[in-house]
């Protein structure tokens, strides 16, 4: 049950962040977040999302091809690998094949993603 609810929780990120919906992305991802790309450039939650609002970093679509999350406790790692459909940092339209390695933590009943490594797969 957890693992399918982290799970539900990478796929509700994308649905938000496809809709530019900031209290979505911010439902699923927690204030200590951050998300380092595979530049090696890291992002606060807060100016990960400001990216994604303001079109610097803009989803088209997510097609998960593996979803798989561990919990221990109330801690939990996802492996994601996902065809996402993007347009960053002013570059063109493409579809990436991109892989997160994702921590989770269970708060006050929920679960947020705290930490991600992007790369590709």
């Amino acid at each position: 049950m957890d693992e399918q609810q982290i799970k539900d929780q990478y796929r509700s990120f994308y649905c938000a962040a496809i809709a530019k919906d900031r209290a979505g992305m911010e439902a699923t991802l927690d204030e200590s977040f951050h998300l380092t790309h595979m530049t090696g450039m890291r992002q606060s939650r807060d100016e990960y999302i400001r990216y994604i609002l303001r079109g610097t970093m803009n989803y088209f679509s997510e097609e998960p091809v593996k979803l798989e999350a561990k919990v221990s406790g109330n801690t939990a790692t996802l492996l994601a690998q996902s065809r996402v459909e993007a347009a960053v940092f002013g570059g063109g339209h493409h579809t990436w094949r991109l892989q997160l390695d994702m921590k989770a933590e269970r708060i006050d009943g929920c679960w947020k993603f705290t930490d991600a490594v992007a790369s590709t797969f």
